[in-house]
């Protein structure tokens, strides 16, 4: 072989070298401000626990704040997907930003797992997975807990929003099961600063129960003004409000608060045989060792089951595609679809076609705000 053929063949060897070695873009996108910003910010954080390689190949990530509106989200995604030429992305963290980049990412054939619970229509599920537990699931687990404690009526007050809507519904449908009447359904946007009006009504209805559909340090509003007005019965919270800016906002008035969750959150109070026991005992360490005891956080754990999800899957991906196309990104959504017996903070995912979310019951627990901390009730 002459010299320059030998030249030749070796700089086509290093193109394709330099080509498997492309590196991973991954995007983020949360609330860092506005309502959701307590949510936002833990997502934020969660990044900078990331690895900086996987399977060989350098992963670089881009952090965009969505000001939780629906309009910045899309932007955002767009940004990701046209100037970043990200991969996959990671979020948001709320029902209407999730459901405004859905079918953006499907558009574009992006793989986009979501940190909160909304299920995007068949036409659009195709591209989109979930790290966090969906309503339906947690919500059941709230209305368990009722029937155990013999409520026969709830009163409902959520956000007047798709996930007030979503939660509101899953609530209906687990309480007609169990023979529970919803009495008063009451719902307040995400800034507001009185609910007044909404909790005299619950008050009037005299439920035996209150569920609050909401999320982040804003659904502490209605939960203090129910305890400051009296009212003696349990208070159950979605699992969106797992956050340090919940307690902090809520202080004495959501003390006792019954609250479905990921079990990362409460990881080293678990029975030693639970799945997700060391790794959200490993996350959690990690992530208060950075950022400070107590910080620890379901937004935090989804994120990094997100993160996991995605690592789980890149090395498969890897095989069928170069990072930055099409064919990459196709195979990584194929991998994640096929996600077994994957062991994450909150929960084990076990994927399919029909299935985008894979957990079950090992992805929740029963908690309590107790002495302003979180406390593990019961599976």
């Amino acid at each position: 072989m002459k010299a320059s053929s030998r030249y030749l063949a070796l700089a086509f060897c290093a193109v394709l070298a330099h080509a498997a070695r492309a590196d991973i873009n991954i995007g983020i996108v949360a609330s860092a401000t506005g309502p959701a910003a307590a949510l936002g910010t833990d997502i934020q954080r969660t990044v900078g626990l990331m690895p900086a390689e996987v399977a060989g190949q350098k992963v670089n990530y881009t952090f965009l704040d969505d000001a939780t509106d629906p309009t910045t989200a899309v932007k955002n995604i767009h940004k990701l997907i046209n100037e970043n030429k990200v991969d996959a992305v990671i979020g948001p963290n709320t029902v209407p930003n999730s459901a405004a980049m859905a079918p953006v990412a499907a558009e574009n054939k992006t793989p986009l797992v979501l940190i909160a619970p909304y299920a995007p229509p068949q036409d659009k599920r195709h591209w989109v997975f979930q790290s966090t537990q969906d309503a339906g699931l947690m919500v059941a687990r709230i209305v368990e807990d009722m029937a155990d404690r013999k409520a026969r009526t709830v009163g409902y007050i959520g956000f007047s929003d798709s996930w007030g809507d979503t939660a509101y519904n899953e609530l209906k449908k687990s309480a007609d099961t169990a023979g529970i009447e919803i009495v008063a359904n009451e719902r307040y946007q995400r800034p507001d600063t009185s609910v007044t009006a909404q909790v005299l009504k619950i008050l009037a209805a005299k439920p035996d129960a209150v569920f609050v559909g909401a999320s982040g340090a804003p659904a502490a509003l209605p939960q203090a003004q129910l305890r400051q007005r009296g009212y003696k019965g349990p208070i159950y919270q979605s699992h969106g409000v797992t956050s340090k800016d919940f307690l902090r906002v809520g202080g004495q008035n959501v003390e006792g608060a019954l609250i479905p969750v990921g079990p990362v959150l409460v990881a080293d109070q678990l029975p030693d045989d639970m799945a997700s026991k060391k790794v959200g005992v490993d996350l959690n360490t990690a992530y208060e060792d950075k950022y400070g005891p107590g910080s620890r956080s379901t937004f935090a754990g989804s994120t990094w089951d997100a993160w996991l999800l995605l690592q789980n899957a890149i090395p498969a991906a890897l095989q069928k595609g170069r990072p930055g196309t099409v064919e990459f990104r196709t195979a990584l959504r194929d991998s994640l679809e096929n996600t077994r017996d994957m062991v994450g903070v909150n929960g084990v995912y076990n994927m399919s076609p029909s299935d985008h979310i894979g957990l079950d019951e090992r992805g929740r627990v029963l908690i309590e705000v107790r002495d302003g901390k979180w406390r593990f009730v019961k599976p």
